[in-house]
């Protein structure tokens, strides 16, 4: 098969550097052992090609380890060098620093339940991190495999939040490792944030990795016809401009990604997708309008990276018969994106044809569904939500998940509650 990155399938006027050989196959990583690996390469032998794949043999585990020390050097320096740069945008404003000191506090909360994911993420057999999809730094991908490899998997796409500023694909491993439990592959996407990139990089980046798992999944053992695109807070606002993005192209005959018809749903959890209204609510809580403003390119842009300005406008009608059935998921307490968001945008879709539903969680904040509520274990509507509507046509996958045993519990529960206090979210 073909590698979506090849420069003749990239999409005209994209401005994406080529990645050379060298390089690609320098940092790809693989789960071979995957009972399909060794027949796609004897297909591949047989067809007289010898092409590197995303997902080529992984390295022995000294060269892993010392692959990923370097790996992990780099991107420190590369994130240190960033802060600083950000810091001269945000200032010294009291809004940032209260909310900073605050977050800080959080995360001490939540340590116990971090450091205990943290030790899988490193550790587990099952991950796969820092699979490269791209040429850009950030252009990396962490895979969660399930322990069983029977059979063809689901496989969900997921991007993370992070105010477009501190997203990072590892904050996706709670739910990873969760619904990898459940035989469910989960691809976390990493993607430039802010400064290093601005909101059509974001959206640029997305797309490739999302090309890269709908077009290679399948040799991981994934099902290429059971695809889910899920993005959280802003990463819920890229994913969801990303998949408008490629059907408004589709519609329009131009070169796309992947298309829209590739995924089989698309869930939106506490996000925002109508930044003209968002502006000032974020300036109040301490992402300030010039920076704001400077993630999205200009305020002229506003529009162009709203989703539910994008859908209302009469030029996309096309794309709207090419969109997958749509989801959003959205707590009532929430008070850094207002549910209000996911409602209008909700109400937009359905007005327009679109197959769209709206899901409220009663007195949940932006990080309950998210983080506490998968700390506390037990038992936890969204989790339970997203598999029962992913395995729902699998009546064995569906009799497994009845007969799982309680997710445990985290982080005690006193922890979970002065976090939700403190919460800068």
């Amino acid at each position: 098969m073909e590698s979506p990155l090849s420069p003749e399938n990239r999409p005209p006027g994209d401005s994406v550097d080529e990645i050379t050989e060298e390089n690609e196959a320098d940092a790809l990583v693989s789960a071979s052992s995957f009972k399909g690996a060794s027949l796609n390469q004897q297909q591949r032998r047989r067809r007289g090609g010898n092409k590197t794949t995303p997902f080529a043999a992984p390295p022995c585990r000294q060269q892993s380890f010392s692959r990923e020390i370097g790996h992990a050097a780099a991107e420190t320096y590369l994130l240190t060098r960033l802060s600083f740069k950000l810091l001269s945008y945000l200032g010294v404003g009291y809004r940032w620093i209260t909310r900073l000191l605050a977050l800080a506090l959080y995360a001490m909360l939540l340590m116990p339940g971090f450091i205990q994911v943290a030790f899988h993420y490193y550790f587990s057999s099952q991950v796969r991190r820092s699979i490269v999809y791209g040429d850009q730094p950030r252009n990396r991908l962490d895979l969660y495999l399930p322990r069983n490899s029977d059979g063809l998997k689901p496989v969900v796409i997921f991007v993370t939040g992070g105010a477009w500023i501190i997203g990072y694909k590892a904050w996706g491993a709670l739910l990873g490792l969760q619904l990898a439990e459940r035989d469910i592959i989960v691809a976390c996407l990493d993607y430039r944030n802010f400064p290093q990139g601005t909101i059509s990089d974001m959206v640029r980046d997305v797309c490739q990795g999302i090309s890269v798992i709908c077009n290679h999944i399948a040799e991981l053992g994934g099902d290429p016809k059971k695809i889910y695109l899920m993005g959280q807070s802003a990463g819920a606002h890229i994913s969801s401009c990303a998949l408008l993005q490629q059907a408004v192209k589709e519609s329009k005959g131009e070169s796309i990604y992947w298309s829209p018809s590739q995924i089989n749903a698309y869930f939106g959890l506490s996000g925002g997708y109508n930044l003209l209204k968002l502006v000032d609510h974020f300036h109040n809580r301490g992402l300030y309008r010039s920076i704001f403003l400077s993630i999205m390119e200009g305020e002229k842009s506003l529009e162009k990276f709203s989703p539910e300005t994008i859908i209302r406008n009469p030029s996309s009608s096309g794309a709207v018969n090419l969109l997958p059935r749509i989801v959003l998921f959205h707590g009532t307490s929430d008070n850094s994106i207002p549910a209000d968001e996911s409602k209008m945008f909700v109400d937009t879709l359905q007005k327009v044809g679109a197959r769209a539903d709206l899901i409220l969680y009663e007195g949940k904040t932006h990080t309950d569904l998210f983080l506490q509520d998968p700390l506390r274990g037990g038992e936890d509507e969204l989790f339970d939500y997203l598999v029962g509507f992913i395995h729902a046509d699998d009546k064995e996958a569906l009799a497994r998940d009845a007969a799982a045993p309680p997710r445990r519990r985290r982080v005690p529960e006193l922890l979970l509650r002065l976090a939700g206090h403190v919460s800068p979210f």
